[in-house]
């Protein structure tokens, strides 16, 4: 699962299978900004969930 950039913004997504949690580092011009924290169950998170997660962010910063 790689990075996904949104108007000069980039999320890295990252996850533990054994915790059954993530997070995503949100980043602008290379400064981190902020995590967003979620959890997942099984072998790895859905990657549709990741995408609605990052609008949803994008949705509520007005990015």
């Amino acid at each position: 699962m790689g990075a996904i950039e949104r108007n000069g913004f980039i999320f890295e997504p990252e996850y533990s299978v054994i915790e059954q949690n993530g997070a995503i580092h949100v980043y602008h011009e290379g400064e981190f900004i902020e995590e967003i924290k979620f959890t997942f169950s099984g072998k790895s998170p859905d990657l549709d969930g990741i995408e609605r997660l990052v609008d949803d962010y994008c949705d509520q910063k007005g990015i």
